[in-house]
């Protein structure tokens, strides 16, 4: 099989959350295989991003835009639509946020917090992203969900209950949606990243090491371990794969 079928090149890829953490990883990944990026987020991107456009020789937009919000969502899908063109190929939805809270303590505000970015946030903007991959006409589109481990498993040393069930609840639309869009042309997928050193888990230094034991890489994630994941999933090169799962944890749920 040729490599070419792994480029990105002439594509456009949408990344939520794409400022930081594992979107930013994935923004980086589909850059250096020749797509053009746009992102997502609430936040700005890493100035290393940008600079990377240059290296490249891509075009890198950056939108501010609250995926829970769904006028924010909208909006933002008219403006990314204008400066690339209407063209999109691959979208990525990763925004995503955690509680640590117990089960019998997490109040209703704050697991709607979490549906509304997890889950909602999720489920419209792939839904955004295939309604104007069907306008346009394309023909290899791809939308990457991001689930987690959490969709498999509970999370040791965390209360994340509300969490594990947003999560699972991503691994579980992505075959039906798959289901729907075929007809389209257009592959749905779901990436569940394992233990990964990201800002979201930075605050819990602790977890971070004692999850080590549980890895049979024994090593923690960085977002980096994920990108050649998604630029699989995002090319030609998986064009017969649609409606899975692609586990990337070290071996953990394995052991």
């Amino acid at each position: 099989m040729s490599l070419d079928r792994f480029s990105l090149k002439g594509r456009t890829a949408l990344v939520t959350g794409g400022a930081w953490g594992c979107g930013l990883a994935f923004s980086q990944g589909l850059a250096e295989a020749g797509a053009d990026i746009a992102i997502f987020d609430v936040v700005p991107p890493a100035e290393g991003l940008l600079a990377i456009q240059n290296k490249y020789g891509i075009k890198i937009k950056s939108y501010r835009v609250d995926v829970s919000d769904l006028k924010s969502l909208q909006e933002g899908f008219a403006e990314f639509s204008k400066d690339f063109g209407n063209k999109l190929d691959v979208c990525v939805p990763c925004a995503g946020i955690n509680r640590n809270l117990s089960f019998l303590d997490t109040p209703w505000e704050e697991h709607q917090k979490l549906l509304d970015v997890n889950v909602l946030g999720v489920y419209y903007t792939a839904q955004m992203a295939a309604r104007q991959m069907i306008a346009n006409g394309t023909k290899k589109g791809s939308i990457i969900m991001v689930a987690s481990i959490a969709s498999y498993r509970a999370i040791r040393g965390q209360m994340s209950s509300a969490y594990c069930g947003t999560k699972g609840a991503v691994r579980a639309m992505c075959a039906p949606i798959a289901a729907e869009l075929s007809q389209y042309g257009i592959r749905v997928n779901t990436i569940s990243p394992g233990y990964v050193r990201t800002e979201m888990t930075a605050p819990f230094p602790h977890l971070l090491e004692s999850w080590k034991e549980e890895i049979m890489n024994n090593r923690v994630a960085e977002p980096e371990d994920l990108q050649g994941a998604c630029v699989f999933l995002a090319s030609d090169a998986s064009s017969y794969m649609t409606g899975q799962d692609v586990l990337i944890d070290g071996g953990v749920t394995r052991w």
